[in-house]
């Protein structure tokens, strides 16, 4: 249960409603979900929050199914299981077969544990390594 009232459309402000109609026309949904329902309690971080993830998962360098399941990983990682179901559920319609979802899985639990590993040995970085390899 949510911590917070969550806001719904018929009952937000005209700033609010914007904003939700600027969700659903880039998502083309026809329905606004909980978290940004929860955010618009303070619609500064509801707009601030949408217009920073529309640039960051709007088209680039990395393709669309590539951000979402960068997405997924992190948030598994975070153990947020609202972001982990809503982006598993945009990578799938943008391709994401469950085979790839296993697959991701086992690179992130192989990740967390050597990430584990070598904080806990607090393994010096190999010269080749540093800075990303940049000399």
């Amino acid at each position: 249960m949510s911590t917070v009232k969550l806001i719904e459309y018929h009952e937000s402000s005209e700033e609010v409603k914007a904003i939700y109609d600027d969700i659903m026309s880039v998502r083309k949904s026809d329905w606004v979900n909980n978290f940004w329902k929860a955010l618009a309690n303070q619609p500064k971080l509801l707009k601030d929050t949408w217009n920073a993830i529309k640039s960051v998962m709007a088209p680039g360098s990395i393709d669309p199914l590539t951000k979402e399941m960068i997405y997924i990983a992190v948030s598994a990682t975070n153990s947020c299981n609202y972001c982990t179901n809503s982006h598993t559920a945009s990578a799938r319609a943008k391709g994401m077969t469950d085979e790839m979802l296993m697959e991701l899985m086992a690179i992130v639990g192989m990740a967390n544990k050597t990430n584990a590993l070598a904080n806990g040995f607090q393994i010096e970085v190999d010269e080749p390594y540093r800075n990303g390899g940049l000399q």
